[in-house]
């Protein structure tokens, strides 16, 4: 009679040890790329124009007639943040919800001297043509 040498647990293993390997990779890459994503949209979300810009609009009588209360944000929009010669500059549109309608908020700014100054400023509620500018301060006076 022969003796039949058994296989190492490696050997007969070694497929789920390979795919077991693959998905850990997977895994950790999934969770990085997670972990990315959420830092950058906590740092755009902690911004000063973002805030700002939000504020305003939940403080403005015309935004809050066309949305109602209270108003939100309804996900992350368009950001763009640049950094050349010294001068930062955000672009942003910021989606904007209540419980009547629907809208974003439209931000220009630049950094001078340590201090945003904003070009536009503006909300455009959907379906209206005209929109809400919220850095002319004399309407609402």
């Amino acid at each position: 009679m022969e003796e039949q040498r058994q296989k190492s647990w490696f050997a007969r293993n070694w497929g789920w040890v390979l795919g077991g390997g693959c998905l850990t990779i997977i895994i950790i890459v999934v969770i990085s790329i997670g972990g990315l994503v959420y830092k950058v949209v906590d740092s755009v979300k902690e911004s000063e124009p973002y805030t700002h810009a939000l504020v305003e609009a939940m403080e403005n009588d015309r935004v809050i007639y066309f949305l109602g209360e209270p108003i939100e944000t309804n996900g992350m929009g368009n950001t763009n943040f640049s950094y050349k010669n010294g001068t930062s500059t955000a672009n942003l549109t910021i989606p904007i919800k209540g419980p009547k309608d629907e809208g974003s908020i439209i931000v220009n700014a630049e950094k001078i001297n340590d201090e945003w100054a904003y070009r536009e400023l503006y909300v455009k509620i959907d379906g209206e043509t005209e929109t809400i500018d919220l850095l002319d301060v004399s309407i609402e006076e």
